[in-house]
């Protein structure tokens, strides 16, 4: 079942804009995440062109977030592309919204846990290969928090039951275990043959997790999410959750968790 949202506002004039869509990446020092977060950011701005959508980085890219907001006035949402809760959602973004005294600003939720994610991961995978693997391993970035673990496990039981009941293992790129190529290994002893494991890229863009995760597949590794059109609307779908979510009252809530 492909997952769906309501259709986005038409983008006619209201009498006053609506606020500054800020999405925030988390940088690369590979060029194609760049590229590839502006291929996502393209097609956000043509599901609301109505929407003044900006982009920051928390580290290696420029923009960096705090520069991005330097130059903005009114009211802002900012709208992580990182894929669950951990260190960069509770802390780096409150921390910029908070020293971006002279905005109102929110901190939408990350954008997993979504079945929109299953649906761009179910899509990569079968661009990656024709056959239908017997398990597969999501590979994630990895984070000391353990809610980072809960959200990246619910992305796994939304993906298996997209695709019909496949196992689909959670693992990790840093931070926490297991590691890609143990969850690998683990499948392999199980009643799977290793030619048919895939290794889902759970990861926005390019860079040197996605580059390690995919390494670690035994032949099908799929491509991260990137520009898949169901990534983009969940983009929208979370800036349109803060906005209805608190009034824009107080600086720096973080809302739709």
């Amino acid at each position: 079942m492909t997952a769906s949202l309501r259709p986005f506002p038409s983008g006619r004039p209201t009498g006053k804009r609506p606020p500054t869509l800020v999405a925030v990446a988390h940088g690369s020092r590979d060029p194609a995440a760049l590229r590839t977060v502006t291929a996502l950011l393209n097609a956000v701005r043509a599901l609301r062109p109505d929407v003044l959508v900006r982009l920051g980085h928390i580290e290696l890219n420029q923009p960096l977030l705090a520069d991005t907001l330097a130059t903005l006035r009114g009211e802002a949402v900012l709208v992580p592309l990182l894929l669950g809760r951990g260190y960069h959602v509770k802390e780096d973004l409150p921390a910029a919204a908070a020293a971006a005294g002279h905005l109102t600003t929110r901190i939408a939720a990350p954008l997993g846990p979504h079945p929109l994610l299953a649906e761009a991961l179910h899509a990569r995978l079968s661009e990656a290969s024709r056959r239908r693997p017997h398990a597969v391993v999501l590979a994630a970035a990895g984070s000391r928090d353990p809610d980072a673990a809960v959200d990246a496990s619910a992305t796994a039981t939304l993906l298996s039951a997209r695709l019909g009941g496949i196992p689909v293992v959670p693992a990790y790129a840093s931070a926490a275990t297991p590691t890609v190529a143990e969850a690998v290994r683990a499948l392999a002893l199980a009643p799977h043959k290793a030619g048919h494991i895939a290794v889902a890229s759970y990861f926005t863009a390019p860079g040197r997790f996605a580059t390690q995760s995919a390494d670690a597949a035994p032949s099908i590794a799929a491509a991260p999410l990137g520009a898949h059109p169901a990534v983009a609307r969940l983009v929208l779908h979370r800036y349109e959750q803060a906005l209805s979510s608190a009034p824009l009252s107080y600086r720096a809530v973080t809302v739709g968790v």
